[in-house]
């Protein structure tokens, strides 16, 4: 006899986990499926938490090298120990994972460990490693399966001297020269950490700038922060293919546009061009749930595809790619599903490049106020002139405020700076109370922080910034 749910989630990464968490929360009797040996999908096996256990212990790597003298410690030259900090990264992730565990166990989820596929309405089924299968019954069904790197034609990813961000994590020498195919946020962020262990870095990028889809201004003032951390860019430029020869490998590369092409030397090449969902053998197609151009599941505003009962969220729906988006809409929908309100303000998700500094948006970036005709006033307040930025040796980067002329709400926010990706949260959460520049602008801020520099870009909105 099949075991019964009200709710089998395929999937546990952040939107899945936390999907099953509400829902049980919400008094139903709810099932996962992962097919991994630990849950936590993509973001904290091989994504999010290991990337960010290494970019922080290569940053202080760095800063042990270049700023704490400067501080008046003296340590001397500072020894990398990669083994050491491998073993940060391994424990980092075991401890996050294992607590996903035991939320599952505190709120009662049962956890299938197999493949998960849809079977039909209300059927789940499990192949085991194996091969035994496990039936499901259940009420309603989520997809949260996730994504997975995207790769260029002819290239063969081994994960040890051609990589994606899997391989990248787990080199056991630092590079002298490592090659990044794209220049979104993957590529610049695990770039950062070798770059600062010793490699050279050269960054290929098809476009005519960096972090696509971030506001302009900000991609180019951080482009020239990068190169003058020792990276070099060449972007409306294609690699073609990848020769691996027994001292490196060979990159030919050649002008976006077509021209005479040249080749790269570099003993890592990390293809970093973005992810594509992940929705090969789920059984879809035989449900008959409908896939779009881009392999993207196709849903409604409830997230409910076109099959009664089967629902999808993350990264194999249309949006960002984004943990934090994904959770959101897995709390959603299990409200939803519970016959509450749930509902994501997509206009309000904030995305972070974790480099140094950092780079933090929400809202909407100038190119788009602009495509979209409103007439739009920006404004912006340099690190350089706030005092705790000086006093930790933090001043590169800046805030800039993008407000409605005639209203003054806030429609965007966008800041390069170290711990942007926390700054960020004031101003998202004063847009989701569809505030204005001014109501920023008279709300106390601590001092000495560097958050008073987003009230500073919030005064230079109106009659103009106080230390500037």
């Amino acid at each position: 006899m099949a075991d019964t749910f009200d709710l089998t989630i395929i999937g546990t990464g952040p939107g899945g986990y936390v999907c099953a968490v509400r829902a049980a929360q919400l008094g139903m009797k709810v099932a996962v499926v992962e097919k991994w040996p630990s849950f936590g999908g993509t973001c904290l096996n091989i994504g999010c938490i290991p990337s960010k256990a290494l970019l922080h212990a290569s940053e202080m790597f760095e800063e042990a090298a270049h700023s704490l003298p400067q501080l008046g410690v003296e340590v001397g030259a500072p020894k990398l120990n990669l083994t050491a900090m491998m073993a940060h990264k391994d424990d980092t992730v075991a401890s996050n994972t294992g607590g996903i565990e035991y939320l599952f166990k505190k709120n009662k989820i049962t956890a299938f460990r197999g493949t998960g596929s849809v079977a039909g309405q209300g059927k789940v089924v499990v192949t085991a490693e194996d091969g035994s299968t496990t039936e499901i019954e259940t009420k309603h069904i989520v997809i949260a399966t996730g994504s997975v790197s995207a790769n260029l034609p002819g290239i063969e990813i081994d994960e040890e001297r051609i990589v994606t961000s899997t391989g990248a994590l787990k080199l056991d020498k630092v590079p002298e020269n490592l090659l990044v195919i794209g220049a979104g946020v993957i590529g610049l962020e695990l770039g950062s950490v070798w770059a600062r262990l010793g490699a050279k870095v050269t960054v290929v990028e098809y476009l005519d700038r960096i972090l696509p889809g971030m506001d302009g201004e900000v991609a180019k003032q951080f482009q020239r922060m990068l190169a003058k951390q020792g990276f070099e860019f060449k972007l409306s430029t294609k690699v073609t293919g990848i020769e691996k020869t027994e001292s490196g490998l060979v990159a030919h590369v050649e002008p976006a546009d077509g021209g005479e092409a040249w080749s790269i030397q570099t003993d890592i090449a990390l293809v970093a061009i973005g992810r594509l969902p992940y929705t090969q053998g789920l059984g879809l197609e035989e449900a008959g749930v409908e896939i779009d151009k881009r392999g993207r599941i196709v849903t409604d505003g409830h997230y409910k595809t076109n099959i009664d009962g089967i629902y999808a969220i993350g990264d194999v729906i249309a949006g960002p790619m984004l943990a934090h988006k994904a959770e959101d809409e897995g709390i959603a929908i299990a409200e939803i599903l519970a016959g509450q309100a749930g509902h994501v303000n997509y206009g309000v998700i904030p995305g972070v490049v974790y480099t140094n500094p950092e780079v933090a948006s929400v809202g909407q970036t100038e190119e788009e106020v602009k495509a979209a005709g409103i007439d739009y006033k920006t404004s912006k307040f340099p690190f350089t002139a706030n005092g705790r930025a000086k006093a930790m040796l933090a001043s590169q980067g800046f805030v800039k405020i993008i407000a409605d002329k005639a209203t003054d709400r806030v429609l965007g926010c966008h800041i390069v700076g170290k711990g942007a990706g926390e700054m960020i949260h004031e101003v998202a959460v004063l847009m989701e109370f569809g505030g204005s520049a001014e109501d920023l602008a008279r709300t106390c801020h601590a001092h000495p922080t560097m958050s008073e520099a987003i009230r500073e870009a919030a005064l230079a909105a109106g009659d103009g910034a106080i230390h500037i």
